[in-house]
């Protein structure tokens, strides 16, 4: 297969939050290399020096470029900086979480909207071998991806999901042949998921302040203005007046109060 990275491609990155085998780390990167992606992040892994270990290098087998190419961050939010659509995969929903699909339809629908610009770029994002990605991880993206597998056995070994979920966001984008990028009138990028959280963190200190958000019993508040936000896929500059919103309420609250 030729390996060039396809012109048109938009932002992808793939993100591996707290890995715990050297050798799955060496395999991811084998697995994107294949596909044509080179952008992925390692959040907390076991091993500070995960990338240098003998059996990632082994089981990269011919992507060692990929090992360098990786970057290691401490957090979630590190890792989606300049990301405006997070899909997530876990083998279960979780309640108050984002809807479920199966990879192939809503990819196919997503790669228009990544093509033409109306979001910046797109993360996937896998959890740890042995327990899956916390709740809370889970709750901030727009999507968990569910990879169909036999009713009895579903446990998916972390290389090959990555190389599942690579291979059919490869598959939306047009393989590696050429594909047009949607025509229609220019829309400002969807914000990113930092900023996106920067947005929801100001909502919950204005909604507190009013006396809406009680905070001996949130009721799963946040999470569900979460999933409001995230299908509306706000632009900076409507973040930028949603969080205007917001500091008039706590401005006028102080004046009030005095």
């Amino acid at each position: 297969m030729n390996d060039t990275v396809h012109p048109c491609q938009p932002l992808t990155r793939f993100v591996l939050v707290e890995p715990s085998h050297a050798g799955n780390v060496g395999a991811v990167a084998r697995a994107l290399k294949v596909m044509g992606f080179d952008d992925w992040v390692l959040v907390r892994p076991r091993w500070r020096d995960v990338l240098q270990r003998p059996e990632a290098v082994e089981r990269a087998s011919g992507a060692a470029d990929l090992l360098g190419r990786a970057r290691v961050v401490a957090t979630l939010d590190e890792a989606l900086h300049g990301i405006s659509h997070v899909c997530t995969t876990a083998m279960t929903p979780r309640d108050f979480g984002p809807p479920v699909a199966a990879p192939r339809p809503y990819l196919d629908a997503l790669a228009p909207k990544l093509l033409g610009g109306s979001e910046q770029g797109v993360a996937f994002v896998f959890g740890p071998e042995r327990y899956g990605l916390a709740n809370a991880d889970v709750w901030r993206s727009h999507v968990c991806l569910r990879i169909p597998t036999a009713p009895d056995y579903g446990s998916l070994n972390l290389a090959a999901a990555v190389q599942l979920i690579a291979y059919e966001w490869r598959l939306a984008l047009g393989g590696f042949g050429q594909t047009q990028v949607p025509a229609g009138p220019p829309r400002e990028p969807a914000a990113d998921a930092v900023a996106v959280g920067g947005l929801l963190e100001h909502w919950r200190e204005a909604l507190l302040a009013v006396g809406y958000l009680d905070p001996a019993s949130p009721k799963k508040l946040m999470a569900r203005l979460r999933l409001l936000v995230q299908r509306a896929a706000p632009t900076p500059s409507e973040v930028h007046i949603l969080r205007g919103v917001a500091r008039a309420v706590l401005r006028a609250l102080h004046q009030r109060n005095g």
